[in-house]
């Protein structure tokens, strides 16, 4: 396999399942389920782990309200529905080596890699061999999962997203096929 959507969630499984503090477990509870849920493009479930006014923040694009959506729940189905759903890159496998957490936010780090219809790369202007095939995008990504100091229930406030490089460079030359993506593990969120 060149790509296991199960690794995404691996090591804040293994420092939750480590964890005595209460509130630290719930805010890594919060994390896993969020993780798992967009692994099976469950906006429903990814927006659950959220509070009413979250805000995304990828670091490379803030201005851009596309790319960094906010203030709203709406906003974040929008935006996991025009970037993961409708573009077909769902299958994602972002393979964490470092979870940090304390009271008020988890700190993941890795490599994040996500499968790419071929249509939705020349849709973007990325010419590539075969339309009908996939290509890994990949870069190493630190992301931010801050909890909403003012939301009764302590959910997440949104994700803030750091990233090295263009994860769509040289991702012509990255072919992958289905096969070559494990399945997701049937696992409770």
């Amino acid at each position: 396999m060149k790509m296991n959507p199960n690794k995404t969630w691996r090591l804040v499984a293994e420092r939750l399942e480590a964890e005595t503090n209460p509130r630290r477990c719930h805010v890594l509870e919060l994390v896993l389920a969020h993780m798992k849920c967009e692994a099976r493009a469950d906006i429903e479930g990814v927006v659950a782990t959220l509070s009413d006014k979250p805000q995304y923040i990828i670091w490379a694009n803030p201005d851009d309200p596309m790319a960094s959506p906010g203030g709203s729940r709406d906003a974040i189905r929008g935006f996991y529905d025009r970037s993961i759903v409708q573009t077909g890159a769902h299958r994602l496998e972002f393979d964490c080596d470092r979870v940090i957490v304390d009271d008020d936010a988890v700190f993941t780090e890795g490599v994040m890699r996500m499968a790419y219809p071929g249509h939705t790369l020349e849709a973007m202007g990325i010419p590539v061999a075969d339309a009908d095939s996939y290509y890994m995008a990949q870069s190493r990504m630190g992301i931010v999962w801050p909890v909403d100091p003012n939301d009764p229930e302590a959910r997440l406030s949104g994700e803030e997203v750091y990233s090295s490089g263009d994860a769509f460079e040289g991702i012509a030359d990255r072919p992958i096929t289905l096969d070559e993506i494990a399945p997701l593990e049937p696992t409770a969120t």
